[in-house]
């Protein structure tokens, strides 16, 4: 079976927790090199995973021939800067999301991709491949809800750790970044659209300056969608899609365990009776969003969610905190 050469760029937490254990499952990828800037992390995380080579520096990866694609987990703030980097490197690049700092760092990179036609880049929302997620919008393109109307949508998990990148301003920290880029993503996901003006609000930590609770509305016309992002709040996610004629709740809607399954509730009609269960077998949707790019790579195919997706969700980013700071609806043309 083809396998296309992955290295990852950098030893992080989330690399280590999320991405490295989903490879094991992959089919179409090969781990082919890690790169930290503390060598001896690079090697300790290497020998824990099978990884053959190790590189005491990211440029080090990136001169690899021998490598094809790279996944980038950085912090936020190198996000374009080592996936530029890695575009110019020749290699395809899947980076986290949120793309960039803004919606203008993040068009930078679409346009050095589209100097790049035949290399890959894709950021990393690996939820929209997940089986529960596809159910979803295909239950609401195919008229499921009737005419979707209004979305909700719950993110929370406590982190209080001044080292954490996440409580870092500077590096693009904080919880509209960080999560509600996910609030953002969905709902342009599941009407199809864009919304024409956002209203945010935003309680900013004292001491890091980064927003640890961030609620908007996005307005779509006669739709609407709202969220509560939070980052010093009890863990809890949840997301409600309500039309003319029914609803749909995603149970575990972000973080889906990749070791049991996966729940959503579909209800048709005025009747609770007529609710029914879909249950999804386990599944990592690290592991297909890997496999996916794979793929991509190497049918030489669209990835399955365009860079200027990501450069439209960071656009709505913005103008969300452009919103909690002003406290007026920001248009969005």
């Amino acid at each position: 079976m083809q396998k296309v050469r992955w290295g990852i760029l950098s030893t992080s937490r989330f690399a280590q927790t999320k991405i490295l254990p989903a490879v094991r499952h992959c089919a179409h990828v090969e781990l082919a090199a890690i790169a930290s800037r503390d060598l001896a992390r690079a090697r300790t995380v290497a020998a824990e995973f099978g990884i053959p080579k190790t590189y005491g520096s990211y440029d080090e990866l990136l001169a690899d021939p021998d490598i094809d694609v790279i996944y980038n987990p950085s912090p936020n703030h190198l996000h374009v800067p080592w996936s530029l980097k890695a575009l110019e490197a020749g290699k395809h690049v899947l980076c986290e999301k949120p793309i960039a700092l803004s919606a203008a760092e993040a068009q930078t990179l679409l346009e050095a991709s589209r100097r790049r036609p035949r290399q890959k880049i894709m950021e990393a929302f690996m939820y929209r491949l997940h089986p529960q997620w596809q159910r979803t919008v295909a239950i609401v393109r195919e008229g499921g809800v009737g005419e979707p109307l209004t979305i909700q949508t719950w993110f929370s998990y406590f982190n209080a750790d001044p080292n954490n990148v996440r409580n870092q301003a500077d590096i693009g920290g904080g919880a509209l970044m960080d999560i509600g880029c996910y609030a953002i993503s969905l709902s342009r996901l599941v009407f199809a659209a864009e919304p024409l003006r956002v209203l945010g609000h935003a309680d900013f930590d004292p001491r890091f300056k980064t927003d640890r609770t961030t609620s908007a509305v996005l307005d779509f016309g006669r739709r609407s969608s709202t969220f509560t992002v939070a980052m010093q709040a009890q863990a809890y996610q949840r997301v409600n899609i309500v039309g003319t004629e029914g609803r749909v709740e995603i149970e575990i809607p972000f973080n889906a365990p990749p070791d049991r399954p996966c729940r959503i509730w579909h209800q048709r009609g005025n009747d609770a009776g007529d609710t029914h269960e879909i249950a999804f077998e386990v599944c990592d949707q690290y592991t297909i969003e890997l496999d996916a790019m794979s793929r991509a790579i190497l049918d030489d195919t669209p990835v399955p969610t365009p860079l200027e997706d990501a450069v439209a969700n960071m656009r709505v980013i913005d103008a969300v905190a452009a919103s909690a700071r002003s406290g007026a609806w920001v248009d969005l043309g």
